[in-house]
Formats: structure tokens, sequence, C-alpha cells
């Protein structure tokens, strides 16, 4: 007997998980082994244990809010487990990180290390938890101070990069972008880390202003290519430190668009694991911050952006307000139209009408009528990717999108058949997105229509297809 009472909330959130006390043992041990804290070694009397009242020692609970934070797609807390907040965290847990020059190349280059070793001795995550509310919100405002003296030499050797080196960087990270789009990002994510931590070796350097502008910019675009890769396959926490790393580097470089497309993006990972106020806030900070200062296409990407994240939170007024402003500022498809900065090209018609139809999909939960704009958007961005074969990943996640839109239409042989170019295209792909995505939308099939055959076959199907959840 421990004398103490039962964990009332940890209790909970075990019974709602659908896990049994061995399942959860085993998924504690594995991700200790991931981090490397081999010396954790639980069973099932242990858990019994713990929702018993037991505390569990280190590095349980950071693992246990890890486990149920991704098991239901939400942030939670130690609190909310019932569990003590850690003493003091890890050092490389947290994004309140300074907001100096020479700092931010030590973080970005110790990062990307830490990240090429680890996965080199094939542990799959870090000691990082995600951050979210007035811990991630309040860090990101700092991006709008004054840089000052951005790149002083301080002594340090002179760069011996010449203009054609700097440009070849340039045209790696923009193949770089192409192989994510086009396969995933579990395919080439450490070949990325790894030109990351060489650029990083490059900043240590004094370079001419200029030449410093271009590799921080480099270097906020290939941090923020590892972060979206790892947020592509399950591995949040170290998406969000490159995120912010990015954000960081894109603020050396004096590149405020760029800081906005770093903060839309890490909205949309906030939008994943159900944090759409904070989404919304990081969208209206790049809003605010980049005024007067993006294209018309960079604009539309972020209003779009601020759709998504009214749809998840259910105010249908200005998520329609939002997605008409991301219609009129969309200058289209011309190639050269405008001065858009290189990584704003993947933002096309048919990501405009995407954005826009995920939008919709995610207000008909509450409002059924706008279903059928939701299917009209959905429909034209499937149209428009597959005839680019260049953005993959983009297409299979309309796809199920729209699979999603005819399940809610009570359409299941059309929900089937986008399932089953769903199953064909993520065949082609390393994403953790789209298989979960995938597999979820077939098991919500399966659940509401259970009696149909080509219900089955599709559920099926994807058993063979789809890796075994984690």
């Amino acid at each position: 007997m421990t004398g103490k009472p039962p964990n009332e909330l940890l209790n909970s959130w075990f019974q709602r998980s659908g896990w049994s006390k061995g399942e959860l043992a085993r998924l504690v041990n594995k991700r200790a082994r991931q981090l490397g804290a081999a010396h954790v070694s639980t069973d099932t009397s242990r858990v019994r244990r713990w929702l018993d009242g037991e505390h569990p020692r280190d590095p349980a609970p950071r693992i246990l809010v890890e486990l149920f934070s991704e098991r239901f797609g939400t942030v939670i807390t130690h609190a909310e487990l019932g569990l003590r907040e850690p003493a003091a965290p890890p050092a490389t847990s947290g994004v309140d990180l300074p907001w100096a020059g020479r700092r931010s190349i030590e973080l970005l280059g110790d990062f990307a290390r830490s990240d090429l070793m680890l996965n080199r001795r094939g542990f799959l995550g870090t000691s990082l938890s995600l951050s979210a509310g007035p811990s991630l919100i309040e860090p990101m405002k700092r991006w709008l101070s004054p840089v000052p003296d951005q790149h002083p030499g301080n002594g340090r050797p002179p760069g011996r990069i010449t203009a054609e080196e700097m440009d070849r960087l340039e045209e790696t990270t923009r193949l770089f972008r192409g192989w994510d789009a086009q396969c995933g990002g579990g395919l080439r994510r450490m070949a990325v880390v790894g030109q990351l931590h060489e650029v990083t070796e490059l900043l240590r350097d004094s370079h001419p202003a200029q030449m410093a502008e271009r590799l921080f910019r480099v270097g906020s675009e290939l941090a923020l290519l590892a972060g979206w890769m790892a947020y592509d396959i399950g591995m949040q926490p170290s998406a969000q430190r490159y995120f912010v790393l990015a954000l960081h580097a894109a603020r050396e470089a004096g590149d405020t668009p760029l800081g906005a497309h770093v903060l839309a993006t890490m909205a949309r990972q906030m939008i994943h694991v159900n944090r759409p106020q904070d989404a919304l806030e990081l969208v209206h900070l790049a809003q605010y911050g980049s005024h007067g200062t993006t294209t018309p296409r960079v604009q539309s990407m972020l209003a779009a952006m601020e759709g998504r994240a009214y749809a998840n939170i259910g105010d249908a007024d200005n998520c329609r307000r939002a997605v008409a402003t991301a219609e009129d500022l969309f200058p289209g498809d011309k190639p050269g139209e405008g001065a858009d900065p290189d990584w704003a090209g993947f933002f096309t018609e048919a990501e405009l009408h995407g954005e826009n139809g995920h939008s919709f999909r995610d207000l008909a939960y509450r409002y059924p009528q706008l279903t059928e704009q939701a299917a009209k958007n959905l429909d034209r961005a499937v149209d428009l990717f597959t005839l680019d074969d260049t953005h993959v990943r983009s297409r299979a996640l309309n796809v199920i999108g729209m699979a999603t839109v005819r399940l809610q239409q009570r359409e299941p042989d059309a929900a089937v058949a986008y399932a089953h170019t769903g199953l064909d295209l993520v065949q082609r792909l390393r994403s953790k997105r789209v298989e979960d995505r995938l597999r979820i939308t077939v098991g919500n099939l399966y659940t509401r229509y259970p009696d149909l055959r080509s219900v089955r076959e599709a559920r099926d199907r994807a058993g063979a297809v789809l890796p075994a959840a984690a």
C-alpha cells in the first residue's frame, strides 16, 4: 500500500487512451531507450502503482506527458496528469532563447550536431518537450525587437566562402525543398540537418554584412526545412525547436517575410496538436511583424493560415473573412510574377484551394452546411495537384481531405475511392502525417460503415500498406 490516494487524473487519461497497463509500460520503456535512459524498466505492476498514487521517478513523468500528448493530439501538462512539475527543466528544453547573433549560431549548431549524433545512435527523439500557450507566444514576440550590430567581427577569423559557393548553398536548399515536397520528410531529413550544421560552422567566421545575411538566410531556411521534416514524421518537440531557431536566424538575416513564414509554419504545427488559439496568435504576430514587407503571395498564405486557425476555433465569420482575403490577395501562378522569395513558390493555386478547403472542412464539423464549399475547394486542389507530380505529399493530404468530406456527406463509396488513391500515394512517401491521417480516415469509415464490403476492403488494404501505429 502506498498510503496515498489514487491518481484520479492519470487514471482518467489512462482509461480514455485505450491502452492496457502492459502497453503503456512497453511504450514508456521504448521512449526511455530513445532518450538514452536505458536504466528505465517499467512493467504492469509499476504502472498500477502510478495509477494508485505513487509518483514515478524521472524521466518517467516527462515520458508520460509526451506519450499522452501524442495519443490525444494536444499538449497535456504534468499537472493535467496529476504529476509534479520537474524542479528544473532540462537545459535543452524550452523556446525562450537569447536573441543574440553569436548565441543563435551556437544554439543552432549545437542542436543540429546533437540531432545528427542521436540519429547515428539509433534514437528517434530528444529530451525536448513541446511548448504552448504563453511559454511559446511571449518569447516569439521578441522577434520584432531591433537587431543591434547584427554581424560584428569580434576578432573572429575571416570567412573564406565565395559568392559562387554561396550560390551553390542556396541551390542545394532549393533542391532539398523539392525532395521534401515529392518524397516526404522521412527520406532526406538528416541530409538537411547535416547541411545546416555545415552552414553554422561557416557562420562562426567573420563575413561582410551581405554575405553574413545570405548565410543566416540559408541557415534559417534549412532550419525551417529540418523542422518541417521533423514535423512531418511526428517529431513534434524537435520540429518546434528547429522552427524557433529558424526564426532567430531569419531575424539575424533581417528577413521579416521569412520570419513570418516560420511563424506561420509554427501555427500549422499548433493546429496539428489542437492548440488553435496559439496558432492564431502566431499568425497575427507574423502578419503584424511583416506588414509592408511581404508580397501578395505571402500575404495570401498568411491569410489562409489565419483562416485555418479560426476554423479550428469554430469562428465561422472570421474564417470566411480570412479565406476571402487569401483569395483576393492571391496573385496567380504565373512564373516570375512579382518579387516572391524562392521559398514562397510552394503557395500555388492548388495550395490556396487546399488550405481553404480544409478550413471549410474543419468548420463543417460544427456547421454541416459548409461541407459543399469544402468539397468544392478540395476537389479543385486535387485536380491541380494531379497535374503536378512534384508535390506528392500535398496531393495525398488533399485526397485524404476529400475522403473525409465525402464521409461527412454520407457518401462512403466516394470516400473509399479517395482513400484508395491516398493509399496509392502514401507508398511513394515517407510521411507519418499522411500515414496517420489515412489510418484515422479509414478507421472512421469502418466505424460508420462496417457492413459495407468496399469499406472492409479499404480497411484491410490500409492494414497491409500502412506501418503499425507507434
